[in-house]
This record gives structure tokens, sequence and C-alpha cells, in this order.
């Protein structure tokens, strides 16, 4: 497989636009890059809902007909890479549910750190799950009844949920959109020319439907839009670290997106150019790895002088080949996802500049396909640190054990790579290329430091409890069916 870590998901909501849904589908094609798995649009007409959700990309998802059957003035959308829960029918979001206050719906991007304590507790209440996602547990604890009519059960449920999470929830009348107190995930504010809100998990979508960007949703805020405009809840006011996932600027947002006040495709060129000035290197050209390493490459030759050359061509109709579900397919699409043009790089010394290296066999063949082409020198770099950490908070990244720098040294990497050289970003240069404080970010991944904690020995136990009770409620049901029938 392509070891390049796997994405999440792409949450999208608009309030106020009669042509919700056809909004939410260009919102969900925008989005689509941050997963390929499912896609799903929910809208309401203000007395009912409509939902559609499958498997696969947005065009094959919502046909024609599938588009004139979701009505209402209201819709969310959401496109999905499952971290966790199996990539089935069943976990495609946004999720539905019925409740006292009416039907809602909700599309969740990112990982909840309680999640398996927050389950077995509403199990233990009489709650009944029917898909494997996190999700669902914010559901169940949004559809508890409200004691005084007003907004408590949701700051109570948003304060129940430990970890990232930015959340679109649409109710029959209602826009609603979270952001977890530490601002793990990303979430935007726009507005359309009509007056209509959107909501977007990067601000490419904005572009795609001419929504102009109002501003970021502020970690641990709660947006709430009807009838009567827009208001804010601040649900987290004791909250005030932050830890916007640095790795957003490095390899997933598109690069046409604003975070934070930032421009991703500068952000990375300043990341090239920070490689530039901290691993000089003496070279004909320097090439990407198409699409996620070009603008970091484009900052390398910027500020070395060294002629940029675009020698992988990618087969665009491929898609994000780590994105694919199944084993065979991505071993497919890692060998007809890029191509080399031999001409540009025989007889040359090669700069090859990637955004990540996470196992190190995919960056493997990249070198020796050079070589094999005629390349004098291949040298890697990489435009963030070694990777020796897992994701708890929805990427997912493999565990510590599988990463390539966690069992070796910079020496025994460069070695398995067959490379000439091989260098990384510092971790103070990454975060300089950003230009924002480094207490902005979590960079567990690649130091170990977890903003949120998390208990695994916990979970483990909690999934054991759990396995057990399923195989003694099955053998009461076979015990059952075994007992002889009365005759009457």
């Amino acid at each position: 497989m392509p070891h390049y870590p796997k994405h999440y998901c792409g949450v999208f909501g608009i309030y106020g636009q009669t042509n919700a849904a056809e909004m939410a589908y260009y919102g969900n094609y925008a989005l689509q890059h941050r997963g390929q798995e499912s896609a799903g649009i929910a809208t309401s007409d203000g007395k009912k809902l409509f939902v559609h959700r499958g498997m696969g990309l947005v065009k094959d998802v919502f046909t024609p007909e599938v588009m004139r059957n979701l009505h209402g003035y209201i819709a969310v959308g959401h496109t999905r890479y499952s971290t966790t829960g199996a990539s089935t029918i069943n976990n495609a979001q946004p999720l539905t549910a019925d409740c006292a206050k009416g039907r809602l719906a909700i599309a969740h991007n990112g990982n909840l750190t309680n999640a398996s304590q927050l389950r077995e507790e509403l199990e233990a209440k009489g709650s009944i799950f029917q898909t494997t996602v996190d999700s669902e547990i914010i559901v169940h604890l949004l559809a508890q009844p409200s004691r005084d009519g007003t907004d408590s059960v949701l700051v109570e449920a948003i304060r129940r949920i430990e970890g990232a999470f930015s959340l679109v929830i649409m109710t029959e009348r209602e826009l609603i959109g979270v952001r977890d107190p530490h601002g793990f995930r990303p979430l935007s504010l726009g507005r359309m020319p009509t007056g209509s809100w959107v909501l977007a998990s990067e601000t490419c979508a904005f572009d795609l439907i001419e929504a102009e960007f109002v501003r970021d949703v502020r970690p641990g805020e709660i947006v709430i839009i009807d009838e009567n405009g827009l208001r804010s809840l601040d649900a987290f006011p004791e909250q005030k670290t932050r830890a916007f996932c640095i790795f957003e600027y490095v390899y997933f947002a598109r690069p046409d997106s604003t975070i934070a006040g930032r421009n991703v495709y500068k952000v990375r060129v300043e990341m090239g150019r920070e490689l530039a000035r901290e691993h000089p290197i003496q070279a004909d050209i320097v090439v990407p790895v198409p699409d996620s390493g070009n603008c970091a490459a484009l900052g390398y030759s910027l500020e070395s002088g060294i002629p940029y050359e675009m020698a992988f061509v990618r087969n665009h109709y491929v898609g994000r080949s780590f994105l694919q579900p199944t084993q065979g397919i991505r071993d497919l699409a890692v060998k007809v996802k890029l191509n080399l043009i031999k001409d540009l790089v025989t007889g040359k010394r090669v700069i090859i500049v990637d955004d990540s290296i996470v196992r190190g066999t995919t960056s493997r063949a990249r070198v020796m396909t050079l070589k094999d082409a005629g390349a004098k020198e291949v040298h890697v770099l990489v435009s963030c640190p070694p990777h020796k950490n897992p994701c708890v908070y929805g990427i997912d990244f493999p565990d510590r054990n599988k990463l390539l720098a966690v069992k070796n040294t910079l020496e025994e990497i460069r070695n398995y790579l067959k490379a000439d050289s091989l260098g990384y970003l510092s971790q103070t240069g990454m975060v300089r290329a950003t230009g924002l404080p480094e207490s902005s970010f979590c960079m567990a991944c690649y130091d170990g430091k977890y903003p949120v904690p998390f208990d695994e020995q916990l979970d483990k136990e909690i999934m054991e409890r759990r396995r057990a009770r399923i195989g003694s409620f099955s053998d009461d049901v076979s015990r059952a069916l075994r007992q002889p029938r009365l005759s009457l």
C-alpha cells in the first residue's frame, strides 16, 4: 500500500438557501480530498428532513434523480474516510435521528478520545447503537430531552465529549456549527451573496459556491443559525490551550484554502524554503512528489536557485490511492499513480521532495525508479519532521511499531530508501513556516505531546467487556432456540 497517512472527513452546512442541496453537493465536491469512501447530504424544509448517503465519490453518489428528492433551505454534507468504524453504508454520514427536539442530522470531522467510555455508559442506560462510528455517541447525547427548553442539552452534550471534533448539525429549523475547545480540526464560517450562512471544513468550499469567508469558528465555540440570524455560545470558556493539527498545513488541506489567516499554499512554499536553509544540497534539479510535494519543492527551488522540474507525472484519474478502502486497490493504485519522465533525470543529481514518510516503502520505490532511469544521485527531503507517534485525534497513522522513524536512525532510513542523502524539516522550521506560535499546534505525531489525554488500556478493557457481553447474549439466544416448543 502507499504509506501516506489516511484522511479523515469533510463537513459542510448551509442555511437559508432555496437550492441548499445543490450548494451542499458542490461543497462536498470541493471537500472530496478529505474522504473518498462515502458521501452524504441531509436537507430540511423546516418541517421534514430528507437524507441520502452512499458509498463512493460525490459525483457517483448524487445523481440528478437523487438531488431532486433533497428538498429544503437547510443542508449538511459529509465526505468520509473511516478513522473509526468500518467502511460501510451504515457508517456513512450525516447520521440522522429522532429526538425530543424533532429530527436532527450530524456530520463529524475528528475522533473522540473518550468514545469507548461514553458508549459503554450509554449502552448501560439502554441506548442502542446502529453504527460503529464514534459520531453516533454525539447523536445519543444530543437526543436527550431538554430540562428547560434552552440550549443546555447542546452545551452539556458538547462538554461531555473529548478529543477532536468539528461538527455541523442540522435540526428541522437550525444549522449548528461546533468546534472542539483545542481547535484540532478546521471549521470556517462564510456567507453567500444572498445572505445565506455557510459552514465548511475548508475555505476552498466557499470559493466554489461564491461564498465570502467571514471567519474561522473559534475553538470551543458553538454557532447557531436560524430564522433570527446567527448567535454564538462559548461552551468551554475555561479552556485556553490551543492544539490545531499542523499536518493540515503540511499535507491535508487543499493549497487554495486559508486556515487561521494563513494561505496553505504559501505556508507549504515557505516550508520548502526552510528545507533549503536547513539542508543545502548541490544538485541539478528539484522534483516534487505530486501533488502533495509540489509547493515545498517549489519553495526549495526558489530558495536554492536549483531548477524545478515536474519529472513525476500524476495520473489524476487514479485519485488519492491511500484513501481507497481495500488493499488490492491500494497496491494497484501505487503502480499507476505516478509516471516518470526519464529524460529529465538521466545523468542528473536529483532532489526529490515529499511531504512525509510514514512507513517508507513508497518513498523507496520512488528512489529506485529514479535510479533505474539513470539519475546520478537521489537526495530525499521531507517537509516535516519524522513521524514517531500514532494520532488519536482523527488521522489514521499506523500504530507506533509500524512507523519507519520509530526504530530506525536517520542513516538507517536513508539506507532503506537507497537514497544518497536524507533530510527532514525540523519542528522549529515547520512551525516558523506557518508564521504562528508553536503553542497554536498539536504536533503529537512528531513529539509525543498529546494535548488531550487518552487511556489506551481502558479502551482495551472496555472492548473486552463489550465482546464478553455480546458473547453472553449470543449464548442466551442459542439456548432459547434449543428449548422444545410447547404444543397448544
